[in-house]
């Protein structure tokens, strides 16, 4: 009997059968860009009216400490 010859010779060909049948199903991951929001300034957002300052060594802006904690220059007017 040829049972364990056939059977042999069948693994691989099954599984290389599931394999391509696998790869062409799988969709590819792709990214895009997420468009965001619209954004629109308005006046009381305009850096005109709140101009950068500084507080010791922070940036201010319209009393909100801005630069993440990075030590204002000293050509930044102080508030």
């Amino acid at each position: 009997m040829n049972t364990s010859s056939n059977l042999t010779r069948r693994i691989p060909a099954v599984a290389a059968t599931t394999l391509l049948l696998l790869g062409a199903t799988t969709l590819s991951a792709s990214a895009r860009p997420d468009p965001g929001e619209a954004f629109v300034a308005t006046v009381e957002d305009s850096s005109d009216r709140c101009p950068l300052e500084r507080v010791g060594t922070q940036f201010v802006r319209c009393d909100d400490l801005t630069g993440n904690g990075v030590p204002a220059p000293a050509w930044v007017p102080e508030y």
